[in-house]
């Protein structure tokens, strides 16, 4: 009877077969570092949509503003299809002027005012809010998101019917009130009025945002911290202080780097309380730009005003979190 022989070593195997360093071996299969390099690009892919659209409606037009700015630039001009060139001249004209320090420092005041009244209420109702039961909370949760979605146009037409001069609900409650001097007054005659009610418009918007922004923050806090301070005999300052507040701290940062830049730039506001009026006492660094350039039909000048706006918020941005960013290290 023939002998069989039974092969029982493996073939060597070719290199089209076995490929150094695969996961998977085998023709049209991917390899580890394939699937690695795959892997990396993933989130990168992810931002694109977001990258693309970003530069396209926000980063082609500060380029056209910036260009426009080196231009002297009118409605002849405009409708001729003329470009001339000036260089720097609009940039020495705004720089030369005492208008738009003047402005400057108007601008950074009133976003200092409305900030820190828009914080301190704003945590307060947060806090508020924290302590609240489940309806009540409800509640004040459903006024203040009626608030903060109202469009800014409408929010700022209901504030004018407010704050009219003769049928207005202001006007009337305080006359009722005693305050019979009020009852035809002109809350958009003078500076200080006419900033008082655009004040309180920004801030009655604003503050639903940190307040609900404050609340969200409080739940992350563990009720174990609050049971070991009582048990060591903290009252409830103390307790807020060293629980609620270091807790909070990173969310007020926050919110108060993103109130900066949303009052800096509240053109809507001013503008349609009273056009920057009266004669052009409560213009801010938007209202300016606007007036300058299209009311006055200098375009060069508005669009070197407004790289000049957002020059002075990355300074006052970076200002600010550079002092956040000490703080922190203190901190460590």
């Amino acid at each position: 009877m023939a002998s069989m022989t039974v092969q029982t070593e493996r073939p060597p195997s070719g290199p089209a077969d076995v490929r150094k360093g695969a996961d998977v071996v085998g023709p049209g299969r991917p390899t580890k570092r394939a699937a690695s390099r795959a892997g990396a690009l993933g989130p990168y892919l992810l931002l694109l949509p977001a990258c693309t659209a970003t530069v396209l409606l926000l980063g082609w037009p500060l380029v056209k503003d910036v260009l426009l700015s080196f231009q002297n630039l009118n409605m002849a001009q405009l409708i001729q299809h003329v470009t001339e060139w000036n260089g720097v001249d609009n940039y020495k004209e705004v720089l030369t002027g005492e208008d738009f320090w003047r402005v400057t420092l108007r601008s950074i005041l009133f976003t200092a005012v409305n900030v820190v009244l828009t914080m301190l209420l704003g945590a307060l109702i947060g806090l508020l809010l924290a302590r609240l039961g489940k309806r009540m909370r409800f509640t004040l949760m459903s006024g203040l998101v009626l608030a903060w979605a109202m469009p800014v146009v409408a929010a700022s037409t209901v504030y004018q019917w407010l704050f009219a001069q003769r049928f207005g609900v202001v006007n009337w409650v305080l006359d009722k009130l005693g305050w019979h001097s009020m009852a035809d007054y002109s809350w958009t005659s003078s500076q200080m009025s006419t900033f008082f009610v655009v004040t309180v418009l920004i801030v009655w918007m604003s503050v639903p945002f940190v307040a609900i922004n404050l609340y969200a923050a409080t739940t992350t806090i563990p009720t174990e911290l609050y049971e070991a301070a009582s048990l060591d005999g903290a009252g409830a300052w103390r307790s807020f202080t060293t629980v609620t507040l270091p807790y909070l701290r990173p969310f007020l940062y926050a919110t108060t780097f993103l109130e900066i830049i949303w009052i800096f730039k509240a053109f809507v506001q001013v503008f349609t309380i009273n056009g920057g009026g009266p004669d052009r006492l409560t213009e801010i660094l938007p209202v300016y730009a606007y007036i300058e350039g299209v009311g006055n039909q200098h375009y060069g000048m508005g669009a070197a005003i407004a790289v000049l706006t957002i020059l002075i918020l990355l300074g006052l941005t970076a200002y600010y979190l550079r002092i956040v960013l000490k703080q922190e290290e203190d901190e460590l």
